[in-house]
C-alpha cells in the first residue's frame, strides 16, 4: 500500500479492501489512445470499463459456448498488472515480450493481496485471458483488440498517427478478429483501408 492509502482494519474484509485500494492505481496508467473529442489520454481503468461494456453490448453476437459473464470479469482484471508493469503499445512486439515476466510477477503480487478463494479466481481469469485458448478468452481478446481500433477509426487515427503505425501492422496484429468474428473483420478491413487512404495509417 502507498502512503496515500494506508491499510485500515476491516476485520475479515481487510485484505479485500487493501486490494481495492491498491488497484485504484490503475486509474493513473495512461494509454496511447485519447478520449474521443478531447486531448486527454484514456487511462487503463477506463479502457477496462469500455471493454467490459463492449462485452455486454456484443453478447448477442457471441458463440453459444462463450460465457459473457466470465468475459466481463476478464475485461475488468486483464490489465490490472499494468499497475506494476505499465502499458506497452500493442504494436511494440519487442516491448511486449520484454515486459511479460514483469506482468507475471505483477499478477502474483496484486492478486496475492486477496484472500482465498478470490486470489485464485482472479489469477485464473488473468491466466486464461493471457493464454487465449478458451472460447471466453478468444472473445475477450477480440474485444480488447477491437476497442482501440474503433477508437482510432473514430478519432482520425490519433494514436496510429502519433506512433507511426502502418496499415500492415494493424492488419497483421488484429487478423485473429476474423477468426472469432469474420463479418466484423470484413467491415474493419474496409475501414482500415479508408484510414490508410486518409493518411491515418502509413
Amino acid at each position: 500500500m502507498s502512503e496515500l492509502t494506508p491499510e485500515l482494519a476491516f476485520g475479515e474484509l481487510t485484505e479485500v479492501i487493501a486490494f481495492l485500494m491498491e488497484i485504484d492505481k490503475l486509474k493513473s496508467i495512461q494509454r496511447r489512445t485519447k478520449v474521443l473529442g478531447t486531448q486527454r489520454q484514456e487511462n487503463t481503468a477506463e479502457h477496462s470499463w469500455h471493454f467490459a461494456v463492449a462485452a455486454m453490448a456484443l453478447a448477442p453476437y457471441a458463440d453459444d459456448d462463450v460465457d459473457i459473464n466470465r468475459v466481463i470479469q476478464m475485461a475488468l482484471v486483464h490489465d490490472i498488472v499494468e499497475i506494476d508493469a505499465g502499458d506497452v503499445l500493442v504494436y511494440d512486439l519487442v516491448g511486449r515480450a520484454a515486459v511479460h515476466a514483469q506482468e507475471e510477477a505483477a499478477a502474483e503480487r496484486l492478486f496475492g493481496l486477496l484472500p482465498a478463494p478470490q486470489r485464485g479466481h482472479f489469477h485464473q481469469l488473468w491466466l486464461e485471458y493471457e493464454a487465449g485458448e478458451t472460447p471466453n478468452a478468444q472473445f475477450a481478446l477480440m474485444l480488447d483488440r477491437l476497442m482501440p481500433v474503433l477508437m482510432n477509426l473514430h478519432n482520425r487515427g490519433q494514436s496510429w498517427v502519433e506512433n507511426g503505425i502502418r496499415l500492415e501492422q494493424v492488419l497483421t496484429r488484429n487478423a485473429f478478429i476474423g477468426d472469432v468474428y469474420p463479418a466484423l473483420w470484413e467491415h474493419l478491413k474496409r475501414h482500415l483501408d479508408a484510414a490508410h487512404q486518409n493518411g491515418w495509417l502509413k
